[in-house]
């Protein structure tokens, strides 16, 4: 009885191999491609929804300008967001968290505590003055009285850690005796103050009086930990 040849029995050329191996190599890349186009595409989205957002406020962007910035259809954005409340939150943890996240991963200090803080508050203030970082930071303040739900993901993502950093180095200060005002942790707010004042002042106010921030910050810093000494 002649057995009649299976698959994994029949004679297979060299070209043939090479196509069924091209063929498994594509399957395998194929999904890998897809997951990069649809990361360019979101990526996309979040850059134009930024865009949209600055020039035109929360309340008044619409999700039909940002597509057309992204240079995709407005379904396409439902594969990634549920709304435009969820794009903003995406715009907040791609552009602001990492600035605070950098503060809490911040090591141990081998100089003293000012040293620290003036190392933080002086890369945030590059960082988020000038930029659009600062536009979308002025943004929240001016539109989350507006949209509570907004203003809650701020506090919760950015502000709460931001604050749970400076109480830390705060504790620290005291700690090493470097700051005497021990009531000075109940309010870490005092200790990034003069940052968030720079990035109000710049939208608002630079042009009738442009503010030297990393100074105000020197001699905000004195106050907390007295003067430098000068030898």
């Amino acid at each position: 009885m002649i057995r009649k040849p299976t698959r994994s029995t029949l004679p297979s050329s060299p070209e043939a191999g090479a196509k069924r191996e091209a063929i498994e190599i594509e399957g395998i890349a194929a999904p890998s491609n897809r997951a990069a186009r649809a990361a360019e595409r979101r990526a996309a989205i979040v850059e134009a929804a930024l865009e949209e957002f600055i020039a035109r406020g929360f309340a008044a962007t619409r999700l039909d300008d940002i597509a057309r910035r992204a240079g995709v259809a407005k379904g396409t954005i439902y594969l990634h967001f549920k709304d435009k409340e969820s794009m903003f939150e995406e715009l907040v943890r791609v552009v602001i968290v990492p600035v605070v996240e950098r503060l809490n991963a911040l090591p141990p200090p081998t100089g003293t505590v000012r040293e620290l803080v003036e190392t933080f508050a002086g890369n945030f203030l590059e960082e988020v003055m000038n930029t659009r970082r600062g536009d979308l930071v002025r943004l929240i303040v001016a539109e989350g009285p507006r949209f509570p739900a907004v203003a809650d993901f701020y506090y919760r993502e950015v502000v709460s850690r931001g604050i749970a950093g400076m109480r830390a180095l705060i504790e620290l200060g005291i700690a090493r005796g470097e700051i005497r005002q021990k009531d000075l942790a109940r309010f870490p707010q005092i200790l990034v103050a003069p940052a968030m004042i720079a990035v109000i002042w710049q939208g608002l106010f630079a042009r009738h009086a442009p503010l030297d921030a990393q100074e105000m910050l020197r001699v905000h810093l004195d106050l907390i930990f007295g003067e430098r000494r000068t030898t």
